[in-house]
């Protein structure tokens, strides 16, 4: 993906789309994660990165399956931007961002910060904040900083702590809110 907007969804998730549509009510999925009040039977994540300019709108899953190709999208969106890497993303981290922002009643678009971070660029960054953890999650692609104009960074951490499925930190002084999908676990103000 070299395109500066990345949009839409594959062929085969714009069919399930369409197919989601004549289902009334579908049973959540068991092998899902379990945490997706509000994520609907179809789940979106909205994100646009200041670093790349580039902007992404997918639709990931749709009654109980996740789209491949959609993932690997919005892998490639969350990529280390300084080193061009891309890692897969946890599907459970891209739930608890879509789950968050169902829960906020929003359309703007995340910013996103950061998604993964080779170990080099979370070394560098180490170095120059305290902020920054040695063996971070996001090295795993298991966790994103991301910020909302239209919402505090109190009402963003409250959406993700709802979710009651990983780590958020707050960082109100910085304006943004880490969500991860490790141990449940909250910090910050």
């Amino acid at each position: 993906m070299t395109n500066s907007v990345l949009t839409g969804i594959s062929r085969r998730g714009l069919l399930s789309a369409f197919a989601a549509t004549a289902v009334t009510a579908v049973p959540f999925s068991a092998h899902s994660f379990g945490i997706l009040r509000g994520g609907g039977d179809i789940r979106r994540i909205k994100m646009r990165s200041g670093r790349t300019g580039e902007s992404i709108d997918m639709v990931y899953w749709v009654e109980g399956k996740y789209i491949r190709e959609a993932l690997d999208e919005v892998s490639y969106f969350m990529r280390d931007w300084r080193s061009d890497s891309v890692i897969g993303i946890d599907r459970r981290t891209i739930d608890i961002m879509a789950a968050s922002h169902n829960l906020l009643d929003t359309t703007e678009p995340y910013m996103m910060l950061s998604g993964y971070r080779s170990p080099k660029t979370n070394a560098m960054l180490r170095s120059k904040s305290r902020g920054v953890a040695k063996n971070s999650l996001h090295m795993k692609g298991q966790a994103a900083d991301l910020r909302l104009s239209n919402r505090s960074t109190g009402q963003i951490a409250k959406a993700a702590k709802s979710c009651a499925s990983g780590g958020v930190g707050r960082y109100s002084r910085s304006n943004f809110v880490h969500m991860d999908c490790g141990q449940v676990r909250s910090w910050g103000g």
